[in-house]
């Protein structure tokens, strides 16, 4: 393994040498490559609706389905956005119109609710704020009100039961119908406690009712509150003591989406003190997990190395890194994710980055979207083609080795190519879609490339305007802007129209809480842009 990385690595040299010609990026290419894609998700998403549908998920070797994470069609809802994002309006009505059909939870089912959160709430909640876009009739004061609006707080709230806890931290299961399943265990990772304010939140701007945003921010500032001396966080807690029952830091499974969300919350909402946590935990992750652009486990307590491990779910990190202007940081580290990719053809859910082995019983290539993500951030904030060229390579590697009669299937080992028959929802509703926007820059659900010069100055100079930024300030000028002040992407990679979540202020006034980002001042002039920005001038971006 290692020498095939040092042939990997000689791959992206020559890679890094090329003329930008040999990249495919004329509109030409680009168009070719989104075709290419397209008709991937269109493989895929046929093949659930004619095997699979109505239950969760596609088992692409025997054509056939099975319920996952709770008989919620799940593949169906979590995939209808990206049906918007490549342009299939036909099929998004007859998506929308089978699940309004259903609008029911009442289910005695038990349930992840970090994944009923990400996948289906955030599912729910984006296709709601893009229905004008899927031209199906709009509700009476939408966004403010609609179908699926009302299905994803019907959901939300059969979850709320999970966070009835001493520490406001959430149990790892709940049943829709009756709550806790009295035997669930009271140990859930870090990620599943405390990732579930860009759906929350959303919810409470455009119902009303502050219990979404303020039960996921207490969940937030509980983990903030158990962090070590040093500033680290564990990786699994007891949500009724509060006691870390696993104390390594790991960039990727268990927390990742933690750290994600304290950066996409503090954004969306104002709330200023998670992205002083951001900022604050970014200094012991570079000191204690940065090796040589590798980020391995280490011990919360005192940043020794725990294990040498790099996992396939690290890979969002640089595109995290990107959004708040770490540039550099971010393409060192993206190349590492790729020279395993090339390699391998897949990404492995673990590698030991000393021995160059994946870890034995994590050999599989799950399909999963973090590269996607970050080959798709990097691409928007620089404009370096040698993204694209990534992206190619990952589409024809898919087809090479994961297509199938039915669908895409799970690769059980990266190193053979052997298949599972499984093909989880976040293929068609992350994989594809951050292929699909890496290949068109300028749609509608991007950020504009041409905004994406000199980023690390941006972030350090307040009130100028970061790439990313500079639709959000548009909100504060404008207040309600629907469709045209951009988008922010959920951790499923479910877009959240920013400009929407300021148009149901005046209807809910009378209900909503005063202060903490969560005002009932309609319009935004509480919270000015500058001070969004001036929480990432110094450390993140250099």
């Amino acid at each position: 393994m290692a020498s095939i990385l040092v042939v990997a690595s000689s791959f992206l040299l020559i890679l890094l040498s090329t003329g930008t010609q040999s990249y495919g990026t004329s509109p030409e290419m680009l168009l070719k490559n989104r075709g290419k894609v397209k008709e991937m998700f269109m493989h895929a998403y046929d093949s659930y609706m004619t095997y699979a549908y109505p239950l969760d998920e596609l088992q692409p070797l025997t054509c056939s389905g099975k319920d996952t994470w709770g008989s919620f069609s799940l593949s169906l809802i979590d995939s209808m956005d990206t049906l918007l994002a490549m342009g299939n309006v036909s099929e998004f009505q007859s998506a929308y119109n089978r699940v309004i059909s259903k609008p029911s939870f009442d289910i005695d089912v038990n349930t992840s609710v970090f994944e009923a959160n990400i996948r289906v709430v955030g599912g729910l909640l984006s296709s709601h704020l893009l229905s004008h876009v899927g031209q199906v009739p709009l509700a009476p004061g939408w966004p403010c009100e609609g179908p699926l609006l009302r299905m994803a707080e019907s959901l939300a709230r059969r979850l709320l039961p999970a966070f009835d806890t001493p520490t406001g931290l959430p149990y790892g299961t709940v049943n829709l119908r009756y709550g806790v399943p009295p035997q669930e265990t009271p140990i859930t990772c870090t990620a599943s406690c405390a990732s579930f304010l860009v759906e929350f939140g959303t919810l409470s701007r455009l119902t009303g009712d502050p219990i979404f945003e303020t039960t996921a921010l207490k969940a937030a500032r509980a983990i903030w509150a158990k962090r070590s001396s040093i500033g680290l966080v564990g990786n699994h807690i007891n949500v009724l003591t509060g006691k870390w029952t696993a104390t390594e830091f790991t960039m990727g499974n268990y927390i990742d989406s933690y750290l994600e969300y304290l950066v996409k919350g503090g954004i969306l909402f104002g709330h200023k003190d998670l992205l002083d946590m951001f900022k604050e935990i970014f200094v012991p992750i570079k000191k204690y997990t940065d090796h040589n652009s590798w980020y391995v486990w280490v011990d919360k307590e005192n940043g020794k190395v725990s294990y040498p491990y790099y996992e396939a779910l690290d890979s969002y990190w640089p595109g995290l890194l990107s959004l708040v202007g770490n540039i550099k940081d971010a393409k060192k580290n993206i190349f590492n994710h790729f020279l395993v990719w090339r390699s391998l053809g897949g990404l492995p859910e673990m590698l030991n980055i000393i021995t160059g082995e994946t870890v034995t019983g994590r050999e599989a290539y799950r399909l999963r979207p973090e590269l996607a993500e970050s080959l798709y951030y990097l691409y928007q904030a620089t404009g370096n083609p040698i993204f694209i060229s990534m992206g190619e390579h990952m589409i024809n590697s898919i087809n090479n080795i994961a297509r199938v009669h039915c669908g895409f299937a799970t690769v059980r080992s990266a190193l053979d190519h052997t298949l599972s028959d499984r093909m989880e929802s976040y293929f068609l509703a992350e994989t594809l879609k951050y292929l699909y926007l890496l290949f068109d820059p300028n749609h509608f659900l991007s950020l504009d490339p041409t905004k994406a010069v000199n980023v690390t100055e941006t972030l350090r100079v307040p009130g100028s305007q970061h790439f990313l930024y500079n639709k959000y300030n548009r909100i504060l000028k404008d207040g309600c802007s629907v469709g045209n002040s951009g988008y922010i992407f959920s951790t499923e990679a479910h877009p959240i129209d920013v400009g929407a979540l300021y148009c149901c202020r005046r209807k809910w006034k009378d209900g909503m809480v005063e202060g903490d980002g969560f005002s009932s001042q309609d319009g935004c002039q509480a919270q000015t842009f500058e001070s969004r920005l001036e929480l990432f001038t110094a450390g993140i971006s250099e």
